[in-house]
């Protein structure tokens, strides 16, 4: 039998087969300038599967691991925290040998009136002194104060210019530690009322929106998902409504942390007044730690000696970006070495596991230590991107973690008009019983229920919210 040769024609294959099997004469040319330069022999291979290259892409998490949330109703959130128990205050000496007071021991001004004043009275027992290679403490008595000065008698010296290393015009610290009084003399004349410091914030309102046109929101096109906000299985234009979702709530958390107050001073632009977040309330009133190069146990415990001066409070989490995370893996490490590297059995292992050089906890001192990655400082679309020594100014260097202490803290809510224990991280958001705008949504245009005449679906987003920080001096910020 012969074999019948099929000519195709120029532009067109023209002998269809019955059954859809791939031959010769059965398929366009894509390749041909006629058929407007395609390149494909056959339909193309659709990979429904989307695929996940970046991993879980959402930063946020954070703040529920170590805050909360709660509904307020007013426009600013004000809460107050304790003052220290005990007097300290630093100053300059007189040629007289009286100090005049001019700050107390966290930097505050003090002043000639009101509670701002000093608490120091006549008969109190002070220890002053002197800091620097050539320092000096002597044990006083206290025999005359005024509005900003207190005139102290030395017990060991004549007067305190008298001491080897103490002179007019030096700074001093002092603080009570206690009272002595002669046999019939008068007591007391004024008393100690406790002081307390009052802080606010200020929610701030952020939007965001979703848009589709109705043309392409009836062109269906399958996709199989999965995404930060749960969507799993085949969507087609909602995919892009969820990816605005999971950008929307990162939004939420990354606000909170990185807000700022408006400068009206120094900004006449700026049409908001902004709010205070985790970085700006650790930079105004916390600790910063500037670190150097490969951190080092010295470096760990000048931390502890600033936490010890500020509560003493014993556990915390360490949320760090990669290098900081490492070089503390490689400072723990590094003291069960030996000579010949790393010791055999120092991190419980055997001979059929790797080594584990990887810390999510410690002890030093009295303190407890939770180390964890942050993935905020390490994404690159965040603050994993930001080059070092950009952020606030030449020389500040990127900032590597963050100390944040655990437990809760005990506070005056103004509002509620009582004591409160709170962690000392929390989210207040606005809530009424009309409204709830912790996170708000809600759908306009024409595709579906239509509300209006555009011809399109709007998915708004919107939220009202504001982080609290209470006690920041117990949190210490790391900055390269």
């Amino acid at each position: 039998m012969a074999i019948q040769v099929i000519n195709p024609g120029t532009n067109l294959n023209t002998v269809p087969t019955p059954a859809a099997v791939a031959l010769a004469s059965n398929y366009i040319d894509f390749t041909s300038a006629a058929t407007k330069g395609w390149g494909q022999q056959y339909v193309p291979d659709l990979m429904a599967k989307e695929a996940e290259v970046f991993g879980n892409r959402s930063v946020s998490g954070f703040l529920e691991q170590v805050g909360a949330e709660e509904a307020m109703q007013a426009d600013r959130v004000v809460w107050s925290e304790q003052g220290r128990l005990h007097l300290s205050y630093t100053g300059l000496v007189s040629g007289t040998g009286v100090i005049t007071i001019a700050e107390d021991i966290d930097g505050n001004s003090v002043d000639a009136t009101g509670e701002a004043g000093h608490g120091v009275r006549v008969g109190d027992t002070v220890i002053v002194s002197k800091a620097g290679t050539s320092g000096a403490t002597v044990k006083c008595y206290v025999s005359d104060v005024t509005a900003l000065a207190v005139t102290v008698l030395p017990y060991s010296v004549a007067t305190l210019v008298t001491h080897a290393n103490i002179a007019a015009g030096n700074t001093v610290s002092l603080f009570v530690y206690g009272s002595e009084f002669a046999k019939g003399q008068e007591g007391r004349t004024g008393s100690n009322s406790p002081t307390f410091k009052s802080y606010s914030n200020k929610p701030i309102i952020m939007k965001d929106l979703f848009e589709v046109s109705g043309s392409d929101a009836s062109q269906i096109g399958w996709v199989e998902v999965s995404g930060e906000e749960g969507q799993s299985g085949y969507l087609w234009y909602l995919k892009a409504a969820g990816d605005t979702k999971a950008r929307f709530t990162d939004y939420c958390e990354m606000a909170m942390i990185e807000a700022e107050l408006t400068n009206t001073t120094a900004s006449s632009t700026v049409p908001v007044d902004g709010s205070e977040g985790l970085f700006a309330a650790i930079t105004d009133r916390g600790n910063v730690s500037y670190g150097s190069t490969a951190f080092a146990m010295t470096d760990f415990d000048a931390i502890l000696k600033e936490f010890d001066k500020q509560g003493a409070i014993e556990e915390y989490m360490m949320f760090l970006d990669r290098t900081m995370a490492l070089q503390i893996d490689d400072m723990l490490a590094g003291l069960g070495n030996n000579a010949s590297g790393s010791a055999y059995g120092v991190f419980d292992n055997d001979e059929d596991m790797a080594l584990n050089l990887g810390f999510s906890g410690f002890r030093r001192g009295s303190y407890d230590f939770y180390k964890t990655d942050w993935k905020y400082l390490n994404d690159k679309s965040t603050r994993g991107g930001v080059v070092d020594g950009q952020i606030d100014g030449a020389g500040a260097g990127d900032i590597e973690g963050v100390f944040v202490p655990a437990g809760v803290s005990s506070v005056y809510d103004q509002n509620l008009g009582k004591n409160l224990k709170r962690p000392f991280l929390h989210v207040r958001y606005r809530a009424s019983q009309a409204d709830n705008r912790k996170f708000k949504t809600w759908t306009t245009g024409s595709v579906g229920a239509t509300t209006s005449a555009l011809d399109a679906m709007q998915m708004h987003m919107l939220t009202e919210r504001c982080l609290v920080v209470q006690g920041a001096n117990n949190f210490m910020m790391l900055r390269g």
